[in-house]
């Protein structure tokens, strides 16, 4: 059987293994609104390796690793999708040298999915899907020297991995207050149970059972806290991307190393890019490089542009949901809008592209979601153009930011100027429970309205007007100049809500705009 069939067969056995539970994994959410979406983050980066597969002819192993790698990378969504990406770049590595693959082989397989996944977050924790595929290895890496078969030591890293999932509650107190296991680490245990299944020759297991508790994403990335953008190329031989990378996890944050032996693309947030390119010419020869400073108005660039200087040097591009919300990213100055929400995060090579088309120089993009961070921080190392990433954690702080935007600024100004903006905004939400749950002491019951501030539950009722209001006087604990509140697709009447508003801050300036966003009805910011 060639390298491409079984590699076919592998990749289908894993998609289906893990979207028979997408939904199940989808549910695994602590906070019960409906932004659950791990599982289907991950189906998506899955399904990329499996299309990009079955549309190459190529029979080569490296060739094929090399494709796998890139494909899940474009592919991925999510926080959960691009750690996804970067376990498959490292499983592919030890699997792309000739020679049959053995139990020693898929060993170094798990233990190199390990360390990438690691290397892949900035703060690693515990009772993740990191620490699954952490004893995924361990597990691999004891039953190297004496399993038979392939299929015996996969068959002893699924018990393993089964261990490892119920064991996330102990270790996370998110998830044992919650009662749920992690929704990351269970949808890898599912890819890992259906290559289990194929090399064995059996069919898929019955999968478990759906649960009605919520679990989290508990990973998360932060807003560099460093100088300089900087991204290169390395051009050599033989280069050692693990080596590279681990000498420059200590330089800085948002850190990615992806490519081959003979070319690698290097993005890091650094206050020392000299340091950084050095570590590049140690190991080869450097090309394309980029160093934007993004604190102040200089901004470095390469002179390799093929097109003229445009009049707007720096672009915004936004993930936004909702027709009336897209309205008003474009009124304010928006030049792409990427469609996503809380259910739906774009890929990487969504934002990648939008980011391309854009007519300026730079770029902003405005993630607008937590859960869309990540992507977007992979996707500035991956456009063909310098891109700074303003970490918006939802639409109401993406136009607040967005409102200082000026195209003429370069993106590393308007970017200082929209972190400027954003310290003195907050943000809450109006939803309808999906499941029941204790948050921050407050009794959340499936079907009830909650109201969130800053994150945070303030607030269940049976009457819309009332958790509304109570979010709202959150939000005006501090005084603040101005409330804007964007109405959602099945928003109920505002007319109360805006009487006691009115009532209680007289001199507080109302904005309502109709937003059209999905699954809430009600979004706030106040400034």
């Amino acid at each position: 059987m060639s390298d491409l069939t079984r590699a076919r067969e592998l990749a289908h056995a894993a998609l289906a293994s893990l979207e028979r539970s997408r939904d199940r994994i989808d549910d695994l959410n602590v906070y019960p609104v409906p932004d659950g979406d791990t599982g289907t983050n991950m189906t998506m980066t899955a399904r990329a390796v499996v299309e990009e597969l079955d549309e190459t002819n190529t029979d080569e192993r490296l060739a094929l690793v090399k494709q796998v790698t890139r494909a899940a990378l474009m592919g991925a969504r999510g926080n959960s999708g691009v750690i996804l990406s970067q376990i498959v770049r490292g499983a592919a590595e030890p699997l792309g040298l000739n020679g049959d693959v053995d139990t020693q082989t898929l060993a170094r397989s798990f233990r190199s999915a390990s360390d990438a996944a690691y290397r892949a977050v900035r703060q690693p924790v515990e009772g993740t899907i990191l620490s699954v595929i952490r004893e995924l290895a361990e597990e691999a890496e004891q039953h190297a020297g004496t399993a038979s078969t392939n299929a015996d030591l996969l068959a002893a890293v699924v018990r393993r991995g089964e261990e490892a999932v119920a064991r996330t509650p102990e270790q996370l107190a998110v998830l044992r207050e919650a009662g749920v296991v992690d929704a990351g680490g269970a949808g890898l245990l599912e890819l890992v149970r259906g290559l289990a299944a194929a090399v064995a020759g059996e069919e898929l297991p019955a999968p478990p059972p759906p649960r009605e508790e919520l679990g989290v994403e508990a990973i998360h990335q932060e807003l560099s806290r460093y100088r300089y953008c900087t991204t290169f190329m390395i051009e050599g031989d033989d280069l050692d991307a693990d080596t590279i990378e681990g000498e420059l996890e200590r330089l800085g944050d948002s850190l990615l190393v992806v490519g081959d032996r003979e070319a690698l693309k290097v993005h890091v947030h650094t206050d020392e890019p000299g340091r950084a390119l050095a570590i590049g010419t140690t190991a080869g020869v450097i090309d394309r490089v980029e160093i934007a400073n993004m604190h102040e108005q200089t901004v470095q660039r390469e002179e390799r542009l093929l097109e003229a200087v445009h009049d707007a040097q720096s672009a915004v591009v936004a993930v936004v949901a909702g027709e009336g919300n897209r309205r008003l990213f474009e009124s304010l100055g928006a030049t792409k809008i990427v469609e996503g929400g809380q259910t739906m995060n774009p890929s990487t090579a969504e934002l990648v592209a939008a980011v391309d088309e854009t007519d300026a120089v730079e770029a902003i993009l405005l993630p607008n979601n937590s859960n869309v961070i990540l992507s977007a921080e992979q996707a500035a190392g991956l456009a063909t153009k310098p891109v700074v990433v303003v970490p918006t954690d939802s639409i109401p702080a993406g136009l607040a930011a967005l409102v200082s935007f000026l195209p003429e600024r370069s993106a590393a100004d308007n970017a200082r100027e929209m972190s400027e903006v954003l310290e003195g905004v907050v943000t809450g939400e109006v939803t309808i429970a999906s499941r029941d749950a204790d948050l921050n002491g407050v009794a959340v019951r499936k079907g009830r309205w909650l109201g969130l501030a800053g994150g945070e539950a303030v607030a269940v009722g049976d009457e819309f007007e009332d958790v509304a209001a109570k979010v709202t006087e959150t939000l005006l604990a501090e005084p603040r100049m101005m409330l804007t509140l964007l109405t959602g697709a099945d928003a109920p009447d505002l007319d109360g809500l805006l009487n006691r508003i009115r009532e209680g801050h007289p001199d507080l300036e109302l904005d309502v705009q109709t937003g059209g966003q999905p699954h809430y009805p009600l979004l706030l910011s106040a400034e």
